[in-house]
């Protein structure tokens, strides 16, 4: 008679065994959209996972061992110097390469498992439209990748899922814009129109995804919204922040939640408050616990299945080098990971990883 075999405890993403019963190879996979936790007695609940037959197409694995890219943006003047960590692992920042042509901050980034994209952007209020590329697991010099199509932004935001890239919003230099972009990330060219966001324009907002489903934060006000990444068409509201008109935030995920954390409210307060929300459902944002610094707008957000990562950030004109992590299905605040380069004190920073909730 067959039985239900009791998940692992504490078992490791990615994990592979051998399954006797089908006589095949599976992987576990944890926080996926849609998962649910189960209770089993003796042992109590166990966290929403599932084992997954490995097929010839084995791109939706996603493992702990992740590394997170982010530009600097500006570290007292405009910088092209990209830097990584390994998001399961604490310790400092090491250098990556450059992006191509102008140095820039403020821009947006979005990836798949093996590629990383940086787009738009400024340099001394004159804004860019160039967007590049970086093989995520090797380190060098950026490659281009394609323009904006429509208009040069500063302070746009980036998500993603394994093979489309979204650029939302931004500042033109005259008009803060609602427009939502896309690219296909595998391949390269110039952005494409996918729709316009559910309430107005967008500035200086905050993202996360899953694998179907792109959330953001305008920017400046307290809505939330959300798209299915696969279509084209406009966005819908979500639901509400946490706190009141906060612009600048870090956004990353899971594939299950999503959070959002520092920033800074009107009149320039900066704030180190983490929220949370569930990506597959509606609702308003929930306190998750407060970042290690309150310097916070502007920084570069990495993720892997279960960790967020958030490097850099600061209040212009002054930025911090620091980098702290939380447990992304947990709750409570931000624990030290380690520091960026010494001579790079990253503001306006934007960064990407290769196992982000967006990947499966």
């Amino acid at each position: 008679m067959a039985h239900e075999e009791l998940p692992p405890i504490n078992i490791t993403p990615g994990a592979i065994r051998f399954n006797t019963d089908s006589m095949k190879l599976e992987y576990f996979r944890i926080g996926m959209e849609g998962g649910n936790s189960s209770s089993y007695a003796g042992i109590g609940t166990v966290a929403a996972g599932e084992w997954v037959q490995i097929t010839t197409d084995t791109s939706d694995i996603q493992t702990g061992g992740t590394r997170g890219v982010f530009a600097v943006g500006s570290s007292g003047s405009y910088d092209t110097t990209t830097q990584y960590v390994t998001v399961s692992t604490t310790g400092n920042a090491l250098d990556f390469g450059d992006l191509t042509g102008t140095a820039r901050g403020y821009g947006a980034s979005f990836s798949s498992r093996t590629r990383g994209v940086f787009a738009a952007g400024q340099n001394g209020g004159t804004n860019q439209n160039n967007i590049d590329f970086v093989t995520i697991s090797s380190t060098g010099t950026a490659t281009t990748f394609g323009n904006i199509h429509d208009h040069l932004v500063r302070y746009p935001t980036g998500l993603s899922n394994t093979t489309r890239g979204l650029l939302i919003g931004g500042y033109d230099g005259s008009a803060v814009r609602n427009e939502l972009r896309y690219v296909t990330i595998a391949s390269t060219g110039d952005t494409v129109d996918f729709g316009d966001s559910a309430g107005g324009t967008h500035y200086a907002s905050s993202a996360c995804a899953s694998s179907t489903r792109g959330i953001f934060q305008r920017g400046s006000t307290i809505d939330i919204e959300f798209i299915t990444i696969s279509t084209l068409g406009n966005a819908a509201e979500f639901g509400n922040t946490l706190l009141t008109n906060q612009s600048g935030q870090f956004g990353l995920s899971n594939s299950v939640r999503g959070i959002f954390a520092g920033g800074y409210t009107p009149g320039g307060t900066n704030v180190n408050a983490i929220s949370y929300i569930s990506i597959s459902t509606l609702g308003n944002a929930l306190d998750f616990g407060d970042l290690t610094r309150t310097n916070a707008a502007y920084g570069a957000s990495l993720a892997s299945a279960t960790r967020g990562v958030f490097a850099g950030g600061g209040k212009w004109p002054a930025g911090t080098n620091v980098i702290d992590y939380v447990q992304i299905m947990s709750t409570g605040n931000a624990i030290d990971f380690g520091d960026c380069i010494d001579s790079k004190v990253p503001l306006g920073a934007f960064g990407c990883s290769n196992g982000h909730g967006g990947l499966g």
